[in-house]
């Protein structure tokens, strides 16, 4: 589950004076607006992703029990993302130790191939996190220090030694065979629990090569010092972990044991760090250098293919204890930085690993450390949707190439943090403005890519698709500031200006004539985008 303490409307267009900026910014300013290193093209759309839980596609409201197959109002919200990160309770698959079960999960009785297929048809990319321990590996801790968040091996293990955690690889072997492309697996490497749990239950199928899943996690947030040196993994005992997932050790651990042995087109992710700490990620390539050595094109071997951080922007370094008391809007953070930092790090490695942000999002209640706030006669639920869709951008802008915003429904209601940061209402079933806005610009744009950034105040970003160009405007602030832009759309007669709209399915549209290809415009902090007509 998710840590629970902190670590670390209106808007209007028309035409103005040309050259005229009114903003009105607070003592933060807006920093690292632009990255410091060569950022590639990457979809819009991949920076809309979601945290959820097998519940919240399969689990039908009106009858709990039922959850064979995705229920479809659920269904209908989760398409509303390009991507998933499907939160995996090692547990679920193997509740008992060397008893594999996946529909029917013996825990739960979970449809994961339903889950899974369903998704590909829909297009969304999942990205599968395979977490936390089982009761059965959790109970050889002492009784005092069980947890399911301990490191993923037995008690008393060496946790430097890979084969520690084989159990874990194990496991992702057998993940990685049914839900992976690779056919060609050895068929008595593969195993399920064929056995009915009652009188008529369906019984779980050996299933080899489904090609459903491309991204697997190994595990979440292993660097969780608040839970203890049981649970809290170094960069090299960390890297020592993903070795043996990744590949069983370079094979070392046997025919059955890490994800690359099942598949080896599979893309291991590395688990979402909760500190941001790019001297982590360089500790665990260090400790790859010295113990996987070397690829014949001089490269590292590395146990990872994908680099993963989480980030949440609040105000925790205005505070001496480093204690946050609300979120803070994305440029004010220094999320640039440090989305720069990882990004230089993957640019420095000989195979240049995507870097992502599994995690990131803002709570709604009002007495939460990491709340959106009210802003003018915008609500908090308005100001979450500004931030979000400007944390997209953000993130895009420095070369962040995937994003999942924590989460799809709150999972907690009494202002403990995280608890109230969901994108759409649990009890409903209904979108909120975040994630109709996302909806929304994903519909418009979302096949667009960041080009470049033409103006930093206001922040004016261009995104091109072929020969199409897009123009996306934004203050970035929390004052409810705005400013007046001129915008050269070139030759274009037409400008085509969209606005997100809560409760919406599509933006609102206003179309206003160009002056020799000029247009001025009014800016807000919420996002506005302008197509050349």
């Amino acid at each position: 589950m998710k840590k629970r303490f902190g670590i670390a409307a209106s808007l209007f267009i028309g035409l103005v004076s040309v050259g005229v900026v009114r903003c009105q910014f607070g003592p933060a300013k807006p920093q690292n607006m632009v990255a410091d290193h060569p950022v590639k093209p990457n979809p819009l759309k991949n920076m809309f992703g979601i945290n959820c839980y097998e519940w919240n596609i399969l689990q039908n409201p009106n009858n709990l029990n039922d959850v064979s197959k995705p229920y479809e109002t659920k269904m209908n919200l989760v398409a509303t993302f390009s991507s998933i990160r499907h939160y995996l309770d090692w547990s679920k698959i193997e509740s008992r130790q060397g008893s594999y079960t996946f529909n029917p999960a013996s825990d739960g009785s979970w449809n994961y191939d339903a889950i899974y297929e369903r998704c590909k048809k829909e297009n969304i990319t999942v990205l599968t996190c395979l977490k936390t321990c089982p009761q059965w590996l959790e109970y050889t801790y002492p009784k005092n220090e069980r947890n399911n968040e301990n490191v993923p091996a037995p008690y008393g293990l060496n946790r430097l030694d890979p084969a520690s955690y084989m159990l874990q690889a194990k496991v992702a072997f057998q993940f990685a065979a049914r839900y992976g492309y690779n056919k060609a697996i050895d068929p008595k490497l593969v195993t399920v629990n064929t056995t009915p749990r009652w009188t008529g239950d369906p019984v779980n199928e050996v299933k080899i090569g489904l090609g459903l899943i491309r991204y697997i996690e190994c595990d979440n947030e292993r660097d969780k010092w608040w839970k203890g040196k049981q649970a809290q993994q170094s960069p090299e005992e960390y890297a020592a972990n993903m070795s043996a997932f990744y590949d069983g050790n370079k094979g070392r651990l046997g025919k059955n044991v890490g994800v690359k042995t099942a598949d080896p087109t599979m893309q291991v992710v590395m688990g979402g760090l909760a500190s941001a700490d790019v001297k982590f990620v360089e500790g665990m390539i260090a400790w790859c250098k010295k113990y996987r050595g070397l690829k014949p094109d001089g490269s590292v071997d590395l146990c990872f293919d994908v680099i993963n951080y989480h980030y949440y922007p609040n105000d925790s370094k205005q505070h001496y204890d480093k204690q946050a008391t609300r979120g803070i809007a994305p440029e004010l953070s220094d999320a640039g930085k440090v989305a720069d930092d990882f990004v230089k790090l993957s640019l420095a490695t000989t195979k240049h690993p995507e870097v992502w942000v599994t995690e990131t999002g803002y709570d709604v209640h009002p007495k939460s450390p990491q709340r959106a706030i009210a802003i003018g006669d915008k609500p908090a639920l308005t100001t979450q949707a500004d931030w979000l869709l400007r944390t997209a951008l953000l993130f895009n802008r420095h070369g962040i190439k995937r994003v999942f915003y924590y989460q799809l429904f709150d999972d907690n209601s009494s202002g403990v943090q995280y608890g109230t940061s969901g994108l759409a209402d649990g009890l409903t079933l209904r979108r909120r403005p975040a994630a109709d806005y996302i909806l929304q610009a994903t519909k418009l744009m979302g096949n667009y890519s960041y080009k470049r950034t033409i103006s930093t105040m206001p922040l004016v970003d261009e995104y091109t698709l072929g020969a199409k160009k897009m123009y996306v405007l934004m203050i970035p602030d929390e004052k409810n500031a705005t400013a007046s832009y001129q915008l050269n759309l070139g030759n274009a007669k037409t400008a085509v200006i969209h606005l997100p709209k809560a409760g919406s399915d599509a933006m609102t549209e206003r179309a206003i004539g160009t002056t020799n290809g000029k247009v001025n415009i009014t800016v807000t902090e919420t996002p506005l985008f302008v197509e050349a007509q």
